[in-house]
């Protein structure tokens, strides 16, 4: 009999007809499907280890970067405050070439705050905004520096200060009034002689603006090579 049934299930099976298994042989079937040597398995165990991984890189690119914030706003900070102090000797050289004695303080906030700002808001717009957005080189950038130097740290407190004065020289008739047609040659004639101590403003803002711009520079390069590195 039993050699009569195998017979009947291999000529089932020659059929194409399906006989279904035991149930101790399905189990294993399905459960040798279910798993497969060599697949990776991602645990709570190996979530729980990368997490604090992704979270110590994410701040030690937010410290480069809070780092390297600080230490541009320094130097921008530096470079204001430089050029306040030319406005601030281009107002006294002026004050005392055009014997002007009047509106000293109004003067004198006048040229020391308005060339703070505007190098500031120059050297962020020029220089820093430009290397955050990857548009200049070192050279580009040093060249930017430089400019916002002489011309937002030294011509803008000079033209300033002796405009100012000037008018207040009129005003107040301290000098006598030039004559007609040689407005300008007569006031740079006039005080020649002390405006060459602007020399000194001015080789100071150029010497520093090539100094921030490089230092700028490196330290934008050196965040951004720990930050892909840290990647």
């Amino acid at each position: 009999m039993a050699a009569l049934g195998r017979a009947a299930g291999a000529e089932r099976e020659d059929a194409g007809v399906h006989v279904p298994a035991r149930a101790g042989e399905a189990s294993k079937d399905i459960s040798m499907a279910t798993y497969t040597p060599g697949q990776p398995s991602l645990s709570l165990e190996d979530a729980k280890f990368r997490r604090p991984m992704v979270i110590e890189i994410i701040e030690k690119k937010f410290e480069y970067l809070r780092r390297e914030k600080t230490l541009n706003t320094y130097g921008t900070v530096f470079f204001g405050t430089a050029a306040s102090f030319s406005g601030l000797l281009a107002n006294l050289i002026f004050r005392h070439c055009f014997k002007v004695k009047h509106d000293a303080l109004k003067t004198y906030a006048s040229v020391t705050t308005l060339p703070f700002l505007s190098t500031v808001v120059a050297y962020k717009f020029l220089v820093t905004d430009a290397l955050y957005l990857g548009n200049i080189s070192q050279e580009n950038c040093v060249l930017r520096s430089t400019l916002v130097g002489i011309v937002c740290g030294f011509l803008y407190p000079c033209g300033l200060a002796f405009s100012k004065n000037g008018h207040l020289a009129v005003k107040y008739h301290t000098v006598p009034l030039p004559p007609k047609g040689k407005f300008l040659l007569y006031w740079l004639l006039l005080s020649q002689r002390e405006i060459k101590g602007m020399i000194i403003p001015l080789v100071f803002q150029t010497v520093f603006g090539i100094f921030n711009g490089l230092q700028h520079y490196a330290i934008f390069e050196s965040t951004l090579q720990k930050t892909v590195h840290e990647d």
